[in-house]
């Protein structure tokens, strides 16, 4: 486009979906701007300083139009808003306008709910599993794999196995709170716990995404059904876990050794969660606690999202942790590795993201959410409850 411009000073047309008309032009700033056109207050050549100074040229050469300042940097916006300059947050990136519209993945029904939808309503069971139909105009508001709670004084939990229009099959969810039903020696504490362990332990489903709250047991959960699936039933060939790279603090530097070693300070949660769920703990001696880590380690893979472009995971059980600091494109190259066989669960808070330029709306797990709720084969679910301690949870809600 650029190379059939003749004259850039005069604007670049900008095409338009409509034959023979344009969207408008682009400019670019070609001629330097005047020295004193900015306050003394904001002076030298910072980036911020000249983008601030071409929207005054622009606002003083043509006063009859409004110049608007687009940028994700809250502190520039805050400087234009200082010097008069209309300035706007860039949208177009933005999945929701409130995160509180964000999909939770489960579905509150009404207490009269049976009252009203009991009559037409039609079971079977199939395999050991229970499942219905319900047909009503709530059901319009269902996603696929979505779980359903309450409902009359016999609360009941399900999920939402197919709907069409006002129609849907749900099944009764299985109790990961009972003793005698535990993955790798875990047991569910709450509902959403319980919600989280069907979604992990079915294999019908390919995409998984828990968000919640530090100590809701994300981590936990997903590596005690991959040990499971992998270890026990041999479903998966092994369990890779990565994350991003963002530290909270200062950068540490430059570390040494192979790309897993060098992801391995990173994997701090890993560790601590594998401490909890090795079996040989309390029993088998030293010698049993190290065949363990070894076997562990040969099943469980660390990799870096730096080197994911290019591969093709297969039948592996893949954990993204901390995937609130990716954006939609990163989280979009992630998923496309996934081959035949292959599981992706997605772990987060969007309440902790400590990238400096995504927010709850634009981050790349927030993306998923949204984009995944209407697919057959993807689940999600919203931690509430903290189960770390009581001084997690308590610090966790004051803090």
């Amino acid at each position: 486009m650029i190379d059939t411009q003749g004259n850039l000073k005069a604007g670049i047309a900008l095409p338009s979906s409509e034959k023979g008309k344009t969207a408008g032009r682009l400019f670019f700033q070609t001629e330097p701007l005047s020295a004193n056109i900015l306050p003394d207050t904001l002076p030298g050549n910072k980036p911020d300083n000249s983008l601030l100074g071409i929207a005054m040229a622009l606002q003083q050469a043509d006063a009859s139009r409004q110049v608007t300042l687009v940028s994700k940097d809250i502190n520039l916006r805050i400087k234009a808003h200082a010097l008069g300059i209309h300035a706007e947050d860039y949208t177009n990136d933005k999945v929701l306008d409130d995160v509180d519209l964000l999909y939770t993945g489960k579905y509150a029904l009404a207490a009269d709910f049976l009252d009203t939808h009991g009559q037409k309503m039609t079971s079977w069971q199939e395999q050991g599993r229970t499942f219905y139909t319900v047909t009503g105009p709530t059901v319009a508001q269902w996603y696929p794999n979505q779980f359903l709670f309450g409902g009359g004084e016999d609360e009941f939990e399900a999920i939402v196995r197919d709907c069409h229009g006002d129609q849907a099959t749900i099944e009764l969810v299985r109790d990961f709170r009972s003793p005698k039903r535990n993955v790798w020696g875990i047991n569910a504490r709450n509902r959403e716990q319980n919600f989280a362990l069907n979604l992990l332990t079915d294999p019908e489903i390919d995409f998984v995404t828990l968000l919640g709250a530090a100590g809701t047991g994300k981590t936990l959960l997903t590596l005690a059904v991959g040990l499971a699936q992998t270890l026990d039933l041999q479903r998966f060939s092994e369990i890779i876990v990565t994350r991003v790279t963002v530290p909270v603090g200062e950068d540490i530097g430059f570390l040494p050794g192979t790309e897993e070693e060098k992801m391995t300070p990173w994997m701090g949660a890993l560790v601590d969660n594998l401490e909890v769920l090795n079996p040989t703990h309390g029993g088998g001696g030293e010698w049993g606690r190290v065949a363990t880590a070894d076997l562990l380690h040969n099943r469980i893979k660390i990799r870096s999202l730096n080197f994911m472009r290019g591969r093709t995971f297969l039948n592996r059980y893949l954990i993204l942790d901390e995937a609130q600091n990716l954006t939609s494109k990163q989280m979009k190259t992630l998923v496309t590795r996934a081959g035949p066989g292959t599981k992706i669960v997605c772990l987060g808070n969007i309440a902790q993201i400590d990238t400096p330029y995504l927010t709850e709306t634009t981050s790349g797990l927030t993306y998923v959410v949204d984009r995944f709720k209407h697919w057959q084969h993807s689940g999600h679910i919203t931690l509430q409850r903290g189960e770390r301690s009581r001084l997690a949870d308590f610090a966790t809600q004051t803090l």
